[in-house]
């Protein structure tokens, strides 16, 4: 992707660079004497560690992405798709974080060990004599290990800014990170979730990290003092013009110029969310689905929505912070906005346990809804023929896709480009069909209707059935309808053959621009992109497929 090849870059260049910085400079070059390319190997990171720190808390910003989406709209989808990436960019930024923090911490303490030996003079004449540099105002030194007393590194560590801030980054870092693996992010995402707000305290240590000003480099003095000459003459400093005592300064911390931007864009982002929570929602209606399927209907002044979107939704009755995404299953054209949610988890679970337990007819729990923001699915209508597949609960976005498409024909909307849809379901369950099913029974009805039976081309793939669920359907395979969904369209039995699929798709659509939409899992969009590789023409007049996948 050209977007990670350009962040790499950078994150080279600012490497090399400051690498050869420490490395060569002629005003390190004592600070270098006392511990060799370690110095280079602290700086260099700690450059690339500024940038990253810059970069992470953009691509969390989503009302800020949600302004640029739409800001791109007359460019190319191109720059649009690399905006749904923002979750894959957080979490590259966030390797590169962890991977230079192991770097910069590990140079740093062979240099505090360095510094100190230096101190107790086990090393050379011109070591010591570096390190015994005093002054009045204590400002002008290069070892900044100032006691012989104490000869344990580790107290340098805790009682200097720069050591105690770096400890808390460090401990504050390997938390988030092993908080936000996969396995730990699926099952207790709560623990995912507190653990996160730890970047709080990342960022105030961040900020402070640089202030203690341990990394030193020579300055210029009247006559001055010049290290070619001088380095081997240690005992004559201050004695002879040529050799004034040589004065250092620690570097001006540079961190929190990188970051203040990003934390103020961030700062704004959580107002608006909490001024968005504060905002009335009403319920407009509350439906119980089988297979544990919640749908709230819900009406909020003001809100205007795009096909495909998705909202945040908080419970304060649940928790005041945890702010969980679902895709909106009704149309723009609708008067209220409606979600469909699945019981997946703890604050799933507990959502559908308050509803189950309201009286007949009460409103709902508070609920704090942020949103919309824009996806992948928004683009279905730039594309003359889409292919929607969707799994399982991830059939979402599409039912606000076809919702949308019906009201359009209907109104007979001349911005209507999409001329055919194919429309794929794949389920693990019958049940999860049922709130679906009526929607596509409404839509087949009305494409009949109109004599557009062609446009909609839907098949739904039931992955896993029972022997008893095989011989109810053996029973009932003469009947006009399909004994899952009642639809006309029977159901299919096991997984797509996606090869069929597609080349069936290129052969119908010779010259077509084709958008390949995707709500499911990672491994399935794996293979729909390699497919959407393998049947684009390399003739531009002909069939292209285009991959685009739901980022949550």
């Amino acid at each position: 992707e050209i977007n990670c090849v350009v962040w790499m870059g950078i994150n080279i260049f600012l490497f090399v660079w400051f690498y050869f910085f420490y490395d060569l400079g002629d005003q390190f070059f004592y600070t270098r004497h006392l511990l060799g390319s370690a110095l280079a190997w602290a700086r260099a990171p700690a450059a690339v560690l500024n940038f990253n720190c810059l970069l992470i808390l953009l691509p969390v910003c989503r009302n800020l992405l949600s302004l640029l989406r739409g800001s791109f709209v007359c460019c190319g989808r191109t720059m649009r798709k690399q905006l749904d990436k923002n979750l894959s960019f957080h979490k590259l930024v966030a390797y590169m974080i962890g991977l230079m923090t192991a770097v910069h911490m590990i140079a740093h303490l062979l240099n505090v060990e360095w510094y100190n030996n230096s101190r107790q003079g086990i090393y050379d004449k011109l070591s010591t004599a570096l390190s015994n540099l005093e002054d009045s105002g204590n400002n002008t030194y290069l070892n900044p290990i100032r006691k012989t007393d104490i000869q344990i590194p580790t107290y340098f560590v805790f009682t200097t800014i720069a050591g105690l801030t770096g400890v808390i980054i460090t401990l504050a870092l390997i938390l988030i990170i092993t908080s936000s693996m996969e396995v730990i992010r699926r099952s207790y995402f709560e623990v995912f979730w507190y653990t996160h707000h730890l970047f709080v305290i990342f960022f105030a240590g961040l900020v402070f990290h640089g202030a203690g000003r341990i990394v030193r480099s020579q300055t210029k003095t009247d006559p001055p003092h010049n290290f070619t000459l001088c380095k081997d003459r240690s005992d004559e400093w201050g004695r002879i013009p040529e050799c004034p005592i040589p004065q250092f300064a620690g570097g001006f911390p540079q961190t929190w110029m990188w970051v203040i931007g990003p934390m103020i864009l961030y700062l704004c982002e959580r107002l608006l969310r909490f001024i968005r929570y504060m905002q009335a929602v009403r319920y407009r209606k509350i439906v119980m689905r089988p297979s544990k399927v919640l749908e709230l209907q819900l009406v909020k002044n003001g809100f205007k929505m795009e096909v495909g979107q998705y909202v945040f939704l908080n419970c304060p009755a649940i928790s005041q912070l945890e702010w969980h995404p679902f895709t909106m299953t009704s149309a723009p054209e609708e008067d209220f906005f409606s979600i469909h949610i699945r019981s997946a988890g703890d604050w799933t679970d507990k959502l559908i346990d308050i509803v189950q337990h309201l009286p007949e007819g009460a409103q709902g729990p508070k609920m704090g809804v942020d949103g919309p923001f824009g996806t992948a699915s928004e683009d279905v209508f730039d594309y003359e023929v889409s292919m929607l597949v969707g799994a399982g609960i991830g059939v979402t976005p599409f039912a606000s896709i076809l919702k949308s498409i019906w009201y359009k024909f209907k109104d007979s909307n001349p911005k209507l480009r999409t001329r055919k849809i194919y429309f794929y379901w794949l389920c693990r369950e019958t049940h999860a069909f049922e709130w679906f099913a009526d929607l596509l029974q409404v839509l087949e009805k009305e494409m009949e209707e109109r004599g557009m039976a062609d446009f909609l081309t839907y098949k739904l793939y039931l992955t896993k059935w029972d022997q008893s669920h095989a011989t109810h359907v053996r029973v009932h395979s003469d009947e006009d309808t399909d004994v899952v969904t009642g639809l006309k369209q029977k159901t299919y039995y096991g997984r797509p053959a996606w090869d069929k699929e597609f080349e069936q798709v290129r052969k119908e659509n010779p010259t077509s621009v084709v958008g390949t939409f995707l709500c499911g899992p990672e491994a399935l969009g794996t293979v729909l992109e390699k497919k959407c590789v393998k049947y684009s023409d390399v003739d531009p007049r002909k069939t292209k497929f285009y991959f685009n996948k739901e980022n949550f």
